[in-house]
């Protein structure tokens, strides 16, 4: 009985989570505490990837808007310039955008980024953990154009997660104003003191 009521609320919160928000100020995140979901990423050369594996140690994740985005391009710097201190802490840095395979490449060549990039087109992983809301009209086609026609209607809010090995979520930082974002120094004290 007790099993059966976990799987119950399991079930509810991942159904209350993967949804599209209609603001980002609305959204309803996965906390510290809760564990990311299996769900499917594409690389960069288009191979699925399950999260459950993807994930298997302990990582940094990235949810950043798409490389079209200047203030997610300056995140993106920031972590390549902390990555070699994030690694020797023991963890992997994996990015996730609703970018297509072609432009995580564009991303990764013009920002000489050296880890993981990975694609959300179809929005499972946000909506999953319940960052994914419905973006303005204005940017339809942009989105469309940089999804390879996945998704024209709606946007991460930028998070970043830090979880431990079983997929657990140690600490996160969102904010539903996208120019803001956490800094390198800062996530580097709090990887320090986990």
């Amino acid at each position: 009985m007790k099993n059966l009521i976990t799987t119950l609320l399991v079930c509810v919160s991942f159904s209350i989570n993967a949804q599209v928000a209609d603001s980002p100020q609305n959204i309803s995140p996965l906390l510290i505490g809760e564990k990311i979901p299996n769900t499917t990423l594409v690389d960069l050369e288009g191979k699925a990837l399950e999260t459950d594996k993807l994930f298997s140690k302990k990582s940094i994740i990235v949810v950043y808007r798409g490389g079209w985005c200047p203030y997610c391009n300056a995140q993106l710097a920031d972590m390549q310039g902390i990555e070699k201190e994030i690694i020797d802490l023991g963890y992997q840095i994996i990015a996730v955008s609703p970018d297509a395979p072609e432009f995580l490449k564009e991303t990764e060549e013009k920002g000489k980024l050296s880890y993981k990039l990975v694609s959300d087109s179809e929005g499972k992983f946000s909506q999953a953990v319940g960052i994914a809301f419905s973006a303005p009209e204005k940017y339809g086609k942009m989105l469309g154009k940089f999804s390879d026609g996945k998704n024209t209607n709606w946007l991460p809010v930028p998070t970043v997660y830090v979880i431990n090995d079983k997929k657990e979520i140690e600490f996160l930082y969102i904010n539903p104003d996208y120019s803001k974002r956490l800094k390198g120094e800062l996530l580097l004290s709090v990887l320090k003191s986990l």
